[in-house]
């Protein structure tokens, strides 16, 4: 009914950027938190960036001041603008949304924890 749609990932040499971009599809009411997450070979997943609807965002230490999180709330997307780009930063990410309210037919209906089929991002020398 509903689902995320992850574009922008690519390869890049170190200090480079890329704009990651996840539109949600579907009868799509309202959307409270939407976020990215990465994972590399043999690790958890982890927790890039979120932003609520009232635009709050939370980042992971090791991105802050050079990843920014932003969302289209009329367009259901949320971006990844992702600067100064380091060798570590090489994953898959994947965008995430929490509280998903959408309609089935004439009923509201909530995902509560949704995911893209994720972004490949590499970033080396």
């Amino acid at each position: 009914q509903v689902r995320l749609m992850e574009s922008g990932g690519g390869t890049v040499r170190p200090g480079g950027s890329l704009r990651l971009s996840c539109a949600a599809s579907g009868r799509i009411f309202s959307i409270n938190i939407m976020g990215w997450y990465r994972q590399t070979p043999g690790k958890e997943r982890e927790l890039v960036a979120t932003i609520d609807g009232s635009g709050t965002t939370n980042y992971a230490d090791s991105v802050k001041g050079r990843f920014t999180i932003s969302r289209d709330n009329a367009r259901h997307t949320v971006y990844l603008q992702m600067n100064n780009l380091k060798p570590e930063d090489t994953a898959v990410y994947y965008c995430n949304t929490d509280n998903l309210l959408y309609y089935n037919g004439d009923y509201l209906r909530q995902a509560t924890d949704s995911w893209g089929q994720g972004t490949e991002v590499t970033i080396y020398s």
